[in-house]
């Protein structure tokens, strides 16, 4: 009772069923507490099996608002095979409006493969790497740069050792019709979602669709887009169900972001003022942002500058920062 995670779901019947996955964990206001994780299962026979998920991190919306919609929208009438929506994966980070979740301090993005008896973000993790992934042809992680980040909408895909198996993400991530799309190389070893669905045998795909811990008119419409797109691409829906059918986006550019030195970071306490926009081009040398020091007043700010050349990926939008800060990403065109 005090392991692992349960649910009573079953996953192979057809229709619409919602229910939770239960993860067993002590706390003081409650000794037999358990973190209920909303999941909906929608499956209408045989047919392409699409797992999508949000909330990995609580802070990040456009995914968890988009999946609410669409629990509520799709009917397994409409679809094609199996759809299972995960819209708050890491249930107590989305209620705390935390990246990580409160009750055990767990990023599920750095989590898996977990682990069956540890905390509840591992268990999770564990769970969703070893029995729910396997279940499913292509797994669809819903991100966007949180609170402190602002992330030029980009889709994403981890590299995958398999050539036609890496082909395949590829041809998927450009259907959701982002207008970039980069792909990450983090290892056999990967602790992330898209790390864990290749281990399971699935297509993972991703991106970033907003930042800065809320959602917008556009943000929101990206993601519906990317959604219908995806399902549609895919077989499950034969018509758009989250927004209205529109003209063919522009082909997606590919990015690389593959090494350290693709970032600025901050190596002291400081102040952070950026000096170039997302999307833009930038080269070696090019001025980045200014950082400032306001408990030396005396001192001039430092001029920042990128290492490589690249379009600007993501920036800090907290403008006081830390040591270990990442102030700002530039990713490697590779097309285009």
């Amino acid at each position: 009772m005090h392991t692992g995670l349960v649910y009573t779901l079953d996953f192979d019947r057809d229709g619409k069923t919602s229910g939770h996955l239960s993860i067993p964990f002590s706390i003081d206001r409650s000794p037999y507490y358990q973190v209920k994780v909303p999941i909906c299962l929608i499956r209408n026979g045989d047919g392409p099996s699409l797992l999508l998920m949000a909330g990995n991190h609580g802070d990040e919306y456009e995914g968890e608002l988009s999946l609410a919609r669409l629990v509520r929208r799709l009917d397994s009438k409409r679809i094609k095979g199996r759809v299972t929506i995960l819209p708050m994966a890491n249930v107590p980070a989305v209620m705390a409006a935390k990246r990580c979740s409160p009750l055990d301090g767990g990023n599920l993005n750095r989590a898996f493969p977990g682990d069956p008896s540890g905390t509840p973000t591992g268990r999770l993790a564990h769970f969703l790497e070893t029995e729910l992934f396997p279940r499913h042809d292509v797994v669809f992680d819903i991100h966007s740069g949180g609170t402190s980040m602002e992330h030029l909408p980009t889709a994403l895909v981890e590299r995958n050792s398999d050539p036609d198996r890496h082909a395949r993400g590829v041809e998927l991530m450009r259907t959701l019709g982002m207008p970039y799309g980069f792909v990450a190389d983090n290892g056999e070893a990967s602790p992330t979602s898209m790390g864990a669905a290749r281990r399971a045998g699935a297509i993972g795909v991703s991106g970033e669709f907003g930042g800065g811990g809320t959602a917008t008119v556009d943000t929101m419409a990206i993601t519906a887009r990317a959604l219908d797109s995806l399902m549609m691409a895919l077989g499950v829906i034969d018509a758009p169900v989250l927004g209205p059918a529109s003209k063919p986006p522009a082909p997606t550019r590919l990015l690389s972001l593959s090494r350290h030195s693709q970032g600025i970071y901050a190596t002291r306490r400081g102040w952070f003022e950026p000096a170039v926009r997302l999307g833009d081009s930038v080269d070696a040398g090019q001025l980045a942002g200014w950082y400032h020091d306001l408990e030396r007043l005396d001192v001039a700010e430092e001029a920042l500058h990128f290492a490589e050349d690249g379009i600007v990926l993501s920036r800090r939008l907290h403008t006081m920062c830390e040591a270990g800060d990442c102030l700002m990403q530039v990713a490697e065109p590779v097309d285009g």
